[in-house]
């Protein structure tokens, strides 16, 4: 799957870069206001700067654009939205989205319009003087915080599809309340000072002087832009919400019955996407991007009606190749059901308990690695449990150290043997770490076996698979005691490697999907071709007796054995 970040429609990646643009605007002018907790020159200083880039053409062009684009698409969503039941995070971004143009509007016309018609000189200043003391500094306080929690519930629902989101988001956490708290903090600093300098009349008319302060009749122009930019809005949003329920209307002449495996049977309006449909009738359905069609938890298997489904769209068609899904597997987000159906939902929330993100899986192409004791069995009949234990312990101390050395995790221990993956950067390096893992096992194995034959105990055979493919790491388990754990066709091609180092009395089988991506040359090694039981076609591997023989894999270097 390609990078979950920037699927979806040509509407959604211009929503979010626009959102990206307007939010590192309001990042940067929020950390300016602050600066005036230390010093004016400061606070005018990277004003300046951030002048630069904003009042150039340019940057004046990228960044009203974005602004508009932004605002534009909102009102299009509204009107298009086949009802107005939402998730309380999408229904209060909404609110807040809708909010901030009450006071962007004033803000931008006693600014950059001022500026431009009237030559005034718009400064921090300027704009705290502005304000200063009335309700005014309390409505762009507000406005503040508005645009602040509006930008960021937009990129937390933007970058929890990602694998470090959830990482770094409790630091991101204080970094988010830090400079709103910042802004506000340098905003009553600054507006303390320069206010009690306006109130010096020598000291008021040399502010007036420098701002270029607007006469009254400019003021009185000001106002009217404002009012009417404010009236502009509103019949903007009158014509979203006025276009909304005319749709409403019209789609109630037509409707439609859908059937839930499991579930209700509903009547819904035709045009509504299945999601949708589930929302406004409170069935619970999951759907982890927000019916973005950018990841697949939406997804359901239509029993009956399938074939009366339009085709999958470009954005669905993708989506739906990355998990392998079958032909009767749709998207709800993306499926407007026309004609009647009877569909099973492949995820259901229990409860009001959600799992996280995390516990829905994250596909990566990686290297395992499966181990297992030869001759276990025989070798510990007739042995007290404490002391097979004890034995089991001494193997594990001895060969795991180098798996970790070379950024392996161990993922479950099974018995006598082990499976573990080499979850790095890209598929190379794992390759790589899994080779030079492979290999250092058996040098810790030959040192282990020396000290079994100094207590006349007899030495101790593995037999290893290698194998590179793709994965899903995810939370498996029941809500509350899932442990992150891999799944995938790679796990059970390493296993079967592992077993057929047996019968060909070998240490180690290792896949030319691994010698491939570590970066080594294939042609003219003995590889075998097996049939392995549980996979769809042949697998090519190496037979390696020793494999510690496989050391000078591990680097980036085309070599041959």
């Amino acid at each position: 799957m390609g990078n979950p970040l920037w699927q979806g429609s040509w509407t959604t990646r211009l929503r979010i870069a626009s959102g990206l643009v307007l939010f590192t605007f309001a990042f940067f002018h929020f950390l300016n206001i602050g600066l005036g907790l230390f010093h004016t020159d400061y606070l005018h200083g990277l004003q300046d700067g951030r002048q630069l880039v904003t009042r150039h053409i340019l940057g004046s062009v990228i960044l009203y654009a974005a602004l508009l684009t932004h605002a534009g698409l909102a009102l299009v969503s509204i009107a298009a939205r086949r009802t107005l039941r939402m998730p309380f995070h999408t229904a209060l971004q909404v609110v807040l989205g809708l909010l901030i143009p009450l006071q962007l509007i004033a803000h931008l016309v006693h600014t950059r319009y001022a500026h431009e018609a009237f030559g005034v000189n718009d400064e921090m200043g300027y704009i705290i003087i502005l304000m200063w003391p009335n309700m005014a500094i309390w409505m762009q306080s507000a406005l503040l915080l508005v645009v602040w929690i509006h930008g960021c519930i937009g990129l937390h629902m933007w970058l929890r599809l990602t694998g470090w989101w959830g990482k770094m988001a409790p630091y991101l956490i204080g970094v988010a309340v830090f400079i709103p708290s910042f802004a506000l903090a340098g905003l009553l600093t600054e507006g303390r000072r320069i206010w009690s300098d306006f109130a010096d009349p020598d000291l008021r008319e040399q502010y007036i002087e420098h701002y270029n302060w607007p006469a009254p009749d400019s003021f009185q122009a000001l106002v009217g832009v404002k009012d009417n930019a404010l009236m502009a809005f509103w019949m903007a949003l009158g014509a979203a919400l006025a276009a909304h329920f005319g749709r409403r209307l019209w789609r109630r002449r037509h409707s439609v019955r859908v059937r839930y495996v499991d579930g209700p049977e509903v009547v819904s309006e035709k045009g509504m996407t299945l999601l949708e449909m589930s929302q406004a009738h409170g069935v619970p359905h999951t759907a982890l991007c927000g019916g973005k069609g950018r990841c697949t938890t939406c997804r359901v298997i239509v029993e009956d009606g399938a074939e009366r489904l339009p085709s999958p769209s470009p954005v669905e068609a993708r989506s739906l190749k990355a998990v392998g899904a079958t032909g009767r597997t749709r998207l709800a987000c993306q499926v407007r059901p026309q004609d009647p159906l009877t569909v099973f939902r492949v995820f259901r929330p229990d409860g009001g308990r959600n799992r996280a993100h995390a516990s829905q899986g994250q596909e990566r192409e990686l290297a395992v690695l499966f181990l297992d004791m030869r001759g276990f069995t025989a070798r510990t009949t007739g042995q007290l449990p404490y002391d097979i234990v004890f034995l089991l312990n001494r193997f594990f101390d001895a060969i795991v150290p180098a798996i970790v050395a070379d950024g392996g995790t161990v993922d479950k221990y099974m018995g006598d043997g082990l499976l573990a993956v080499f979850e790095t950067s890209d598929a190379a390096s794992s390759a790589r770490a899994g080779l030079k893992a492979a290999a250092d096992i058996s040098r810790s194995l030959k040192g282990f076996n020396r000290k079994l034959a100094e207590e006349n105990s007899p030495e101790i055979r593995i037999g290893m698979g290698l194998h590179l493919g793709d994965l899903v790491l995810g939370e498996i388990g029941a809500a509350g005691h899932a442990t992150r754990t891999i799944i995938g066709d790679a796990v059970n091609v390493a296993s079967r490697l592992e077993a057929e180092t047996k019968a060909l009395g070998v240490e180690l089988l290792v896949s030319e999907a691994v010698l491939r991506s570590a970066g080594g040359r294939t042609d003219g090694l003995a590889l075998r071709r097996f049939q392995l039981r549980g996979v769809a076609g042949p697998v090519s591997a190496l037979p390696v007796a020793r494999a510690r023989d496989l050391a000078h894999w591990s680097e980036p270097q085309e070599q041959t054995i």
